[in-house]
């Protein structure tokens, strides 16, 4: 038999939204590499297909790094299997989902501490031990 149906290879179509989103993320990493300079694409905007975010997520897969924060719902924070592409996503107290990100960048924003935040732990640290 030589037909090409005995040969046990299976082809997954990009296609959509996906093989769009997959172009804008290298050229984000590119502009991360050229000029640190990061990017967000909202993903909960995108009218995506049936199956083609699950395809999209797949196709990134899982990095070594994540985290979760409970902050009036919870966050999950998922470095795909490319460093610098990041998987977000924020869930409300009631678990569903209200924001949906890539982001391109070194260290997702959410996760970096804001000035007035060290500021108040500054002081608190302080008012401890001083």
């Amino acid at each position: 038999m030589t037909s090409i149906d005995n040969i046990g290879v299976q082809v997954q179509a990009v296609h959509g939204n996906v093989r769009p989103i997959l172009n804008e993320v290298l050229h984000a990493l590119d502009k991360l590499i050229d000029n640190n300079e990061t990017t967000i694409i909202d993903l909960a905007g995108l009218p995506f297909g049936p199956g083609e975010l699950d395809v999209l997520e797949e196709t990134l897969g899982k990095g070594e790094l994540s985290a979760q924060l409970d902050a009036l719902g919870s966050s999950r924070i998922q470095e795909t299997t490319y460093p610098g592409v990041w998987w977000i996503e924020h869930r409300n107290a009631h678990d569903e989902v209200v924001g949906r990100y890539l982001e391109i960048t070194r260290i997702p924003e959410i996760l970096s501490s804001q000035d007035a935040d060290i500021c108040a732990g500054r002081v608190s640290l302080g008012e401890q031990f001083e």
